[in-house]
């Protein structure tokens, strides 16, 4: 973890501030951009808000699962060493990942109340719920494509191809609810909708998620978490001399 702190953090200019400065870009270009053609968010009265609850879930999961893919990669000298196994390098990512991630989405979400007229009523049990389900799939994913491309290199190109849609289809500009049944069946597979959309619901008193459901989030993260760790197993060291 202190090498992934240094390495990611001590050598660039900023260092640390750029975890912030980087989810609060996005948040200010899209509140700036969609308050110019609308006068109120879809739902609540503070763009800031909005644009936050689906951001910063979203940032979080790419943070993890785009890291935890790179594991091998990042410490391949040290996996050489007997002592340090695959398991280490994957949970040093996860862990600094998850930590830095949830200090930057605390200390964003409270000048975001602080500075705006939100009216929120906070509801940590659909928080947490959000929080939980969106490091479960970051982790599953990660390790479930470390191994892929660990064996197929070329997978890491093809992964970021197909899953740019994610950034349209996971609910951070709208909410889901308000599209047509059929449109919505299909975007409620997207198991990250239903992280931001428990993440709204955790700010929005008025804001019913009733279609995000837990028990699917997390069996589609532990069965691909699964497959992943199988994977992993089974040819890391295949991987590493690959």
């Amino acid at each position: 973890m202190l090498r992934e702190m240094g390495t990611r953090y001590g050598r660039s200019p900023g260092g640390y501030l750029w975890a912030f400065l980087e989810p609060l870009g996005g948040i200010l270009i899209l509140t700036i951009g969609f308050s110019l053609v609308m006068r109120t968010p879809p739902i609540g009265t503070s763009f800031l808000l909005f644009y936050a609850c689906g951001m910063l879930p979203f940032s979080l999961y790419m943070s993890l699962s785009n890291n935890i893919m790179a594991s091998f990669k990042f410490s391949r000298t040290l996996l050489m060493y007997p002592a340090v196994t695959w398991v280490d390098a994957v949970l040093a990512r996860f862990l600094l990942n998850v930590l830095t991630g949830l200090i930057v989405m605390i200390c964003l979400l409270s000048g975001v109340l602080i500075v705006s007229d939100t009216r929120a009523v906070l509801d940590f049990g659909a928080i947490f719920d959000a929080v939980w389900m969106i490091c479960l799939l970051g982790l599953s994913v990660g390790v479930f494509n470390c191994a892929i491309s660990g064996l197929f290199p070329v997978w890491q190109q093809v992964w970021s191809i197909i899953t740019r849609p994610l950034f349209i289809m996971s609910g951070i500009f709208f909410l889901i609810d308000g599209f047509p049944e059929k449109v919505q069946k299909l975007m409620w597979l997207n198991p990250i909708a239903h992280s931001i959309s428990s993440m709204r619901a955790g700010f929005y008193p008025t804001y019913r998620a009733e279609n995000v459901d837990t028990l699917y989030v997390g069996l589609f993260g532990l069965i691909t978490l699964f497959f992943g760790i199988v994977l992993l197993v089974r040819y890391h060291r295949e991987i590493l001399n690959g």
